[in-house]
């Protein structure tokens, strides 16, 4: 896995398939699980998460639209699976550190096996170039990626909800405004009593066309600061609109 810049989490694309023909014809939505590094301000890296919710496999990398227009975040997925499962393979390294540091090749091997989720019983069959893992360098490489891909504490969900807000306003200024409050939403996951947020979903809403839903998010944001000036000229605004 290659060095990582910043960590975004986990996020879901939806893809559609289609299955039989003519009459038979069948179409089925299926959520596929990823996730997600950015290096740079305009390449975003995807890597698929395998059956045990940890990244594997091909790295792909996009620009800031092709992510934004195809990705959702997904929160509790990351907190409930992707988490938990780093947690394991970090403690499996840990292990494995630790039995190198004493001598125990064999069993560090075999530590490092299971975190790579390789055969336990029979490693160097699994990795197929012997005892490779067996190697400082390779010990510590491994576990930086995994500590750097376990931010879980509150400077991060901050971080999260930061970037959902910066996307969601590029996603609006390119009426985009499905997308938008996509993230908006997963913005107020994060934190519900922001009354920015609130502001700028009721933007989105009202430039979708859904004017209730911009209201009740204007009040949300005035019941948290009453005194948001801007708030209060835009829900006159709305209601303008809508006498009209």
């Amino acid at each position: 896995m290659a060095e990582i810049n910043q960590v975004l989490g986990v996020y879901s694309k939806n893809t559609h398939e289609k299955t039989g023909t003519g009459i038979t014809l069948q179409k089925a939505a299926h959520k596929t699980f990823y996730y997600i590094t950015r290096s740079g301000i305009d390449e975003y890296h995807v890597q698929p998460l395998n059956e045990q919710h940890i990244p594997s496999g091909i790295v792909t990398s996009l620009t800031k639209r092709q992510f934004l227009t195809s990705f959702t975040p997904e929160m509790d997925y990351y907190e409930k699976k992707t988490l938990p499962a780093l947690k394991s393979l970090q403690a499996k390294i840990l292990k494995g550190e630790e039995l190198f540091a004493e001598g125990n090749l064999d069993e560090a091997e075999q530590s490092f096996a299971k975190a790579l989720l390789l055969d336990p019983e029979n490693p160097k069959a699994s990795l197929g170039i012997g005892s490779v893992l067996c190697n400082k360098q390779n010990f510590q490489k491994l576990s930086k990626i995994v500590s750097k891909l376990l931010n879980s504490d509150a400077v991060f969900l901050e971080s999260q909800r930061q970037e959902f807000n910066v996307f969601a306003i590029s996603l609006r200024k390119q009426e985009l405004f499905e997308e938008s409050i996509n993230f908006y939403q997963k913005a107020l996951e994060i934190n519900k009593n922001d009354e920015n947020l609130h502001f700028n979903l009721a933007r989105s809403f009202f430039d979708s066309g859904n004017t209730d839903e911009a209201l009740k998010h204007i009040d949300e944001a005035l019941t948290i600061q009453p005194k948001l000036e801007w708030a209060h000229k835009f829900k006159k605004y709305i209601i303008k609109q809508i006498k009209k």
